[in-house]
């Protein structure tokens, strides 16, 4: 696998809540973002996925907060910053051919939806495509990872997980209660993900997968975005890169060589995994990776498995009457 041949997909950053709160932020080579233009393109990413985080800092999540985001992104990356949008299947065959990156929306918590199913559709319509419920604590849809009742989906939850079946909106369980994931998998007539989120055996933290969780995924065909918050990947806080190969061989013993893709959690995190520091660095972790794993693995890992996903599960685009 040859410099340039090394696509790679990152499922989840917070560069768009920064650029929330510090709107003079650049996206082409801002120092400030560890997921820039400059930097993506060094890493030889191919297809970025954008969060949309609503910060306690600034009080009560509102929809136009939510819309404020998702105009970043529509006038600073994929305008300014010169990235493609990803919205529909049929899009996803042109990635990784050419020089050109992409970007993709995803919502972090559907606080910002303020329990109007309305708003959930306009995210739709604006190009949003995969939603997680929840952060860490409880909202108006279900119970977060760090409620200590662990409580599922409430009645409008429900409901909600009705409308991303019928609408094609995709789900993500990174952050969702242990009770909300069991009750999701059985209320999604599609395979979710976890965006950002190890494995519990190797590192026990709460946002992590247990084995039972991950061999629900592994059964569903869902995909499971290891993530770069050290103290996700090492118990104790500082990690290295060769650190995740446990996470990764792991998830493999248990039959998910196929689920596993990358989701870092760059501009989401004031302390780094030493070795992957920015998204500049993904083309040196590829080359780590490939001196310790078979190189048809490392492919899938870094590029194949997310983007087979995308090509089944993403919307079709409407056909123009």
């Amino acid at each position: 696998m040859r410099v340039g041949e090394r696509k790679i997909v990152d499922f989840h950053c917070d560069a768009l809540s920064k650029m929330q709160e510090m709107p003079d932020i650049v996206f082409k080579d801002d120092h400030r973002l560890d997921v820039t233009a400059k930097r993506m393109a060094e890493g030889d990413v191919a297809l970025q996925c954008f969060a949309i985080y609503l910060s306690s800092k600034r009080g009560r999540p509102r929809f136009g907060d939510v819309l404020g985001q998702i105009d970043h992104y529509r006038s600073s990356i994929t305008g300014l910053g010169g990235l493609q949008w990803l919205r529909w299947k049929e899009d996803t065959t042109n990635i990784g051919k050419d020089a050109l990156r992409w970007g993709m929306l995803s919502l972090e918590g559907v606080d910002g939806l303020e329990g109007n199913l309305f708003y959930a559709q306009l995210c739709f319509e604006l190009g949003v495509r995969f939603m997680g419920v929840t952060w860490n604590y409880a909202n108006w849809a279900a119970d977060g990872v760090l409620e200590q009742r662990n409580g599922g989906f409430t009645e409008k939850g429900r409901k909600l997980v009705e409308w991303c079946n019928g609408s094609g909106m995709l789900m993500d369980v990174s952050h969702l209660s242990p009770a909300g994931f069991w009750e999701l998998a059985e209320l999604s007539n599609r395979p979710f993900i976890a965006s950002h989120s190890n494995a519990a055996a190797i590192c026990n933290h709460p946002r992590n997968l247990t084995d039972e969780q991950i061999s629900a995924l592994i059964a569903m065909d869902g995909r499971i975005g290891l993530t770069f918050v050290p103290w996700f990947v090492r118990e104790g806080g500082e990690a290295t890169s060769e650190e995740l190969f446990r996470h990764i061989e792991h998830i493999c013993s248990l039959g998910g060589e196929k689920q596993i893709m990358f989701g870092s959690d760059f501009d989401g995190i004031d302390a780094w995994v030493k070795g992957l520091e920015h998204s500049g660095k993904y083309s040196d972790f590829a080359e780590l990776l490939l001196r310790h794993f078979p190189e048809d693995s490392v492919k899938s890992w870094l590029f194949d498995n997310a983007m087979t996903y995308l090509g089944c599960h993403l919307p079709s685009k409407p056909i123009q009457s």
